[in-house]
Order: structure tokens, then sequence, then C-alpha cells
């Protein structure tokens, strides 16, 4: 099974850290790659088209964000950076193929925004 997620947080989302499912918004499900890439690329498009700023990799996977879309972190003491991201699975894991010419690696030019340290660990 083929998934494509919508998730909201802290990390962009190919870190795959330990909680990340915590942060699905919505999950649709599909029975065939086909099917998946079509929904993917349409959310894509949406995405887009609403976000300033975006950072795609090659295996479906994509983040999008605003400046000043930041929560502050207790733990670190400082606002983080807030993404929407999505993301094509297999059995909700990243996929190992890339995605077609037009999502390699695309991203705009800008400073990095901040990442939890704790996080990391």
């Amino acid at each position: 099974m083929y998934q494509v997620v919508t998730m909201y947080g802290d990390n962009e989302p190919w870190w795959f850290f330990e909680d990340w499912q915590e942060d699905i918004e919505e999950n649709k499900t599909f029975d065939s790659l086909e099917d998946a890439e079509r929904y993917y690329i349409k959310k894509w498009q949406e995405l887009s088209s609403t976000y300033e700023y975006i950072n795609t990799k090659v295996n479906y996977l994509a983040a999008f964000w605003n400046a000043g879309d930041e929560r502050w972190c207790e733990e670190c003491d400082e606002d983080l950076q807030q993404y929407k991201g999505l993301a094509l699975l297999k059995d909700l894991q990243a996929v190992t193929f890339e995605s077609g010419d037009d999502f390699h690696e695309r991203h705009n030019d800008c400073a990095k925004p901040k990442c939890c340290k704790s996080s990391l660990v």
C-alpha cells in the first residue's frame, strides 16, 4: 500500500524522527503507485502555491514553509520554524525510487531555518 501524507510540525518530512507520525494531518491510502503519485502531484502543486518556501527531495518528500510561522520551544529556548510536510510513502516508509524531473532537489534560496537540537539526539 502507498500513502500520501501531509504533516505539520517542527521537522522536515525526511527526518522520520521517532514520533514523526504525531505530526500527520492527512493520510490518504492508494493501491497503486500511479494513483498515489497523481495525488502527491496535486497536493504538491496546491502547497507550492500557498507557501513562500519549498525544499523537495528526489524521493517524493517535500517541505513547505512561510517566514514567521514559528512556535516557541521551551526545551530549546528559541522559536522553531514550522513546516508543512508532504510525503509519498510505501507502508509508511520513504520510497527508494526517485520522483520525476519536476521534483528533483527543488528548493528556494533562503537561509536554513532553525531545528530543535533535542530532536537530533
